[in-house]
């Protein structure tokens, strides 16, 4: 129950923040959108350790699997520490959740797998209202940014 207050919070300041972006703002971009939302602290501090918030601040387009805090708190603190100290293997990590072009959700559901910017594919599944990617299950989609679309995994996957 609290983690489905916790999305549904998020999910309202997001659509709330979204929609001030359509008239009276520019829109965000994908870190500045990751930061405003509250729900993805330990990722927009790993994009800062890999060096890759000018990369994701860029022109883009992205799509981007963002893990929540939740899901990277599934990861062991000592792991997650040993991945934060290593650079290589964090931006290993972190371009396996971006893939080139903006990908928004009715495109996902068509597709069985997606190459990442890391240079692996991810696997895709979709089962009724379910999508997963790799070991990660879809918890929201395409929260649209000036440079791409953020979809929300609860877990962290690895290539």
């Amino acid at each position: 129950m609290g983690a489905t207050l916790l999305l549904a919070t998020a999910t309202a300041a997001l659509a709330d923040d979204h929609g001030k972006d359509k008239g009276m703002a520019e829109q965000k971009n994908i870190v500045e959108t990751a930061i405003a939302a509250g729900q993805f602290n330990t990722l927009v501090t790993a994009v800062q350790e890999a060096g890759l918030v000018e990369t994701l601040s860029g022109e883009g387009p992205f799509t981007v699997f963002a893990p929540t805090d939740e899901a990277f708190a599934k990861i062991p603190e000592a792991d997650l520490n040993a991945l934060l100290a290593d650079k290589e293997a964090l931006t290993s990590v972190l371009t396996y959740h971006v893939v080139a072009g903006k990908v928004k959700a009715a495109d996902v559901v068509n597709l069985s797998e997606a190459e990442t910017v890391q240079g692996s594919t991810v696997d895709i599944k979709v089962e009724g209202d379910t999508v997963m990617i790799d070991n990660a299950r879809v918890i929201q989609t395409d929260i649209m940014t000036s440079n791409g679309v953020i979809h929300v995994i609860d877990t962290v996957i690895m290539p």
